[in-house]
């Protein structure tokens, strides 16, 4: 390795004070030239500042022997000492700034703040502060900042993973950032050199190499000059062949210009500089092709004659190279391919990675420089399935080298949670810098936003880039509007204009059903049920069911249609295994025949249609009708306990304004439903734990219903707690 060649008498070098421009010519020709002479270890140099590669490995030694001092001396402080040392005595994601009522309602949507608008709440300072709700990945990243640990980040997108990736960049010191060089190598132009100095010193190396270059172009031009003039001097004397005298000085005239490339050729190339950096740099190679990531060589189309650009002078950087003494991020860590992925935990492992083409077509692929330092940190992110398809060598090395967090997607909802997500209103709007600020309705209507997007009772979203999004909308629809705050009226209207484009297909699925009369929602009807499902993730629509019952040519069987993933028909299956033993009749010679009508080319997957296929089809087989004014949503096991689903808030919202004015959800879920205030009077909300309890408020009939119902509660066992249904109103009472 090259960068051991350097001597310590170069006073660039170890930040001598000697000015490049007064060092002498000869010394300078000397800097240039080194880096060619030798690559063997400099033993001798243990009076100078170390080189190259060794001062690269001298400054993380140094800095390891502290961290090896500092985990020794860890060893006899307390828990507390540790905190102090490293910051994280402060409560994690810090106390909101702004005046607080000495007493509020626990309930209070605002926590207690005494504020007119977000204009009045602090912003914090450190980025790190910033990051809302994600207290144990906070919590690692400053300690993994201390100690230079890779941490993996896996949790849903928006919840705040890049933040705190750019937060660790702002917590390391500026002071280890290094300039990186590379120089001809006069041996082997296929195998520039590299060098390592302090950052802000390449720039002065690089222009008195420069300045060293122009006075020998100088120099050569005008001993160029002299010769052609003595050329055309002599033939006009001598009165010579005058176009034999021109063809000589434009011979001499090419060499000089040939060996003039050869003095450029000298200048280093500096493909990092960390002069201008004013913190630890922070680089997000996300989805970045192998040359962007690992550096690459670019291609000369002049390859040979002179006319070749040098190789040292096309090498390009990769972001694990400009990320040396910082941070490189990766999101969704599992698309990069899986030579990159072997690449990069090289470059982790060894702390410096050679570059070399990219491309095996170019010429660029026949040069390869000296290892090249990148000492990173990473910070790698993804969803769950990032895990499935990531190097697990790679995964290895980050988790052996550092930490593992999953981010929260919700978080319990408290009187402080609630102060800091009027602080992160306030802070979008300070980011983004031509927002109006958000009055006090307008926050509590975001909080209200939050709690809905949860999905939990007594929890708060953290999916913080789509709640920004609503922000950012509401934020636009008053400055429109040429307003100085941001109202109530502009978050609900920013509500609607938001909506996911799920959302929007499902408004339009509801609507065009309407148009074309496909919704039923009054009357009768055998074998049909109206069930709820979800398109993305906030999305409802009504997706109904209905079953037939006809005799089979050969064996029984269940025939289901409408495009079912694998749980969709687990759970069919396991419906049909209630019905066969429900059933009085010999299904056994019977097809029972089940189509989820018109669900689209996504196909159904989930379970939370097992009700709704277990009532339709114990309607077709038992010929008693269901009121298609319901319904309903859940997942049922096979004796007939329902189970909580997903997404139900939605689900019911769906359900009204498809013009349904009853619900069937499971009674496990009651404690997640958040309807906005608009359909509370439009729908009842009607919670089971039983399949007994379905059949007994969906179907018509009195008596054919009883009797299905006491036969299959003893069927299945279900012993229930109290009489279901027959309250004064003939059902069970709603939420």
């Amino acid at each position: 390795m090259s960068n051991d060649t350097d001597t310590d008498d170069d006073p660039r070098r170890d930040g001598g004070s000697e000015s490049p421009a007064e060092v002498p010519a000869s010394q300078e020709e000397d800097v240039a030239e080194r880096p060619g002479e030798s690559t063997e270890p400099a033993d001798d140099a243990s009076d100078g500042a170390p080189s190259g590669n060794e001062q690269q490995t001298g400054e993380r030694t140094e800095g390891d022997e502290h961290a090896e001092d500092s985990v020794e001396d860890t060893s006899s402080q307390s828990a507390d000492d540790l905190d102090d040392e490293y910051g994280l005595e402060d409560d994690l994601g810090s106390e909101v700034e702004a005046d607080i009522r000495d007493e509020f309602d626990e309930d209070d949507l605002l926590g207690g703040l005494d504020i007119d608008s977000t204009d009045e709440i602090a912003i914090p300072d450190e980025l790190v502060d910033h990051v809302i709700g994600q207290d144990e990945a906070r919590d690692i990243v400053k300690k993994a900042a201390k100690q230079r640990r890779h941490v993996m980040m896996i949790g849903s997108p928006g919840t705040g993973k890049s933040m705190l990736a750019k937060a660790m960049s702002h917590l390391l010191p500026k002071e280890d950032l290094q300039d990186v060089l590379v120089y001809h190598n006069p041996d082997d132009g296929n195998e520039p050199k590299v060098r390592t100095v302090p950052a802000g010193k390449g720039d002065q190396i690089i222009d008195a190499h420069k300045e060293e270059a122009r006075k020998r172009n100088q120099l050569r031009t005008f001993l160029m000059l002299i010769i052609v003039a003595i050329i055309l001097g002599y033939t006009l004397i001598t009165g010579a062949s005058l176009l034999l005298g021109i063809i000589a000085a434009v011979a001499v005239y090419i060499l000089f210009r040939y060996t003039q490339r050869g003095s450029d050729a000298m200048i280093p190339n500096m493909i990092v500089n960390a002069a201008e950096q004013t913190q630890a740099p922070f680089e997000d190679a996300t989805g970045a092709h192998a040359g962007a990531l690992l550096g690459d060589v670019r291609h000369d189309p002049f390859q040979s004659g002179g006319m070749e650009t040098p190789s040292h002078d096309r090498v390009e950087p990769g972001a694990i190279h400009k990320a040396n003494k910082g941070v490189l991020f990766v999101d969704e860590i599992n698309t990069l391919d899986i030579r990159s992925q072997q690449k990069l935990m090289t470059a982790i492992q060894e702390g410096e990675f050679s570059i070399t083409g990219q491309s095996e077509r170019s010429s660029g692929a026949m040069v390869q420089t000296e290892p090249v330092p990148c000492d990173f940190i990473m910070i790698a992110a993804g969803n769950l399935d990032a895990m499935e398809n990531m190097h697990p060598a790679l995964r290895s090395r980050i988790k052996g080298y550092g930490y593992e967090v999953y981010m929260d997607d919700t978080i319990e909802d408290d009187p402080e949670m609630r102060r800091k997500y009027a602080r992160f209103i306030a802070q979008e709007v300070e980011n983004d810098g031509r927002l109006p600020h958000f009055t006090e309705e307008a926050v509590q209507e975001l909080i209200l936003e939050a709690r809905r997007r949860a999905g939990r009772k007594g929890h708060l979203s953290l999916k913080f880039r789509d709640l920004g999004g609503l922000v950012r909308v509401a934020g636009d629809i008053a400055r429109a509007e040429d307003r100085d705050r941001t109202e109530r009226a502009d978050v609900l209207q920013a509500k609607r204009r938001s909506r996911s484009i799920e959302q929007q297909l499902a408004d339009n699925y509801i609507e065009r059903r309407k148009d074309y009369e496909l919704t039923v929602n009054q009357g009768d009807v055998i074998g049909r049920v109206n069930g709820l499902a979800v398109m993305g993730e906030d999305s409802g629509i009504v997706l109904p069911v209905m079953a037939e019952v006809s005799p089979s040519q050969g064996p029984g069987q269940v025939i289901a249609t409408g495009q079912l993933k694998e749980m969709a028909e687990e759970a069919v299956q396991n419906v049909s295994a209630i019905i066969k033993k429900f059933s009085d009749e010999d299904i056994s010679e019977k097809d029972v025949h089940i189509q989820f009508v018109q669900a689209g080319e996504g196909g159904v997957d989930g379970d939370s249609a097992s009700i709704t296929v277990a009532t339709a089809v114990i309607s077709a087989l038992e010929n008693v009708p269901v009121k298609q004014n319901l319904a309903m949503t859940g997942s049922l096991s096979v004796r007939g306990d329902v189970l909580p689903v997903g997404g139900v808030t939605h689900k019911i919202e769906a359900a009204a304004k498809s013009g349904l004015d009853t619900v069937i959800i499971p009674e496990a879920n009651t404690q997640d439903v958040m309807i906005e205030d608009e359909y509370e009077d439009m729908i009842e909300i009607i919670p089971v734990s039983h399949i007994s309890e379905v059949l007994e408020v969906a179907l018509t009939g009195e008596a054919e219903k009883d009797s299905l119902v006491d036969r299959l509660k003893s069927i299945t066992g279900k012993a229930l707690e109290h009489e279901v249904g027959r309250q004064s109103g003939g059902s069970p009472s709603p939420q």
